[in-house]
């Protein structure tokens, strides 16, 4: 497994993120049975970027807290067996494992949040990172089921982790 951890923020994190977000990466694949050994790139960065990053690839033009960009385009949920038939070009040719994709996290914004929900922000990057996570494994929330089956999936490797609010 590949995780690459760019850090751009200006405000600088009092915990061991790369460890933190190594673990929930680790917990979701093991949570979904994720057959193939991944690559992924999460960069954690600003409101300014982030936004920047929005509008270039999503055409809204303002920050969020977290963007995902799969690699894969799934046909379901989910769905994400023999993606060696279906998808080749998203191995790397050289390490053969899948590259499921990019994660971009506010740091401004995470810390906003955890303040707001009354949780530190240690347990907002891990939610974050799940969030992320089950967007890149074709996860979506666009209707109620889709949003209480991913809620239910983030809650559920957070409290293996034990990171509560």
């Amino acid at each position: 497994m590949t995780i690459n951890i760019d850090y751009e923020a200006s405000e600088q994190l009092e915990f061991d993120y790369e460890e933190l977000q190594k673990k929930v990466v680790e917990a979701c694949l093991e949570y979904e049975d994720f057959p193939y050994e991944i690559e992924i790139s999460i960069l954690l960065t600003d409101d300014v970027q982030i936004q920047q990053i929005n509008n270039e690839f999503r055409g809204v033009d303002a920050p969020t807290d977290v963007l995902s960009f799969p690699t894969i385009e799934y046909e379901a949920s989910g769905g994400y067996l023999n993606l060696e038939n279906t998808s080749k070009d998203c191995f790397h040719p050289e390490t053969g494992e899948l590259i499921l994709g990019d994660i971009v996290i506010s740091v401004e914004r995470a810390k906003r949040q955890a303040l707001e929900y009354g949780h530190s922000i240690e347990r907002e990057i891990a939610f974050l990172t799940a969030h992320s996570m089950f967007h890149l494994f074709g996860y979506d929330h666009s209707n109620e089921e889709e949003l209480n089956k991913m809620e239910e999936k983030q809650s559920s490797v957070l409290d293996k982790l034990q990171i509560f609010r």
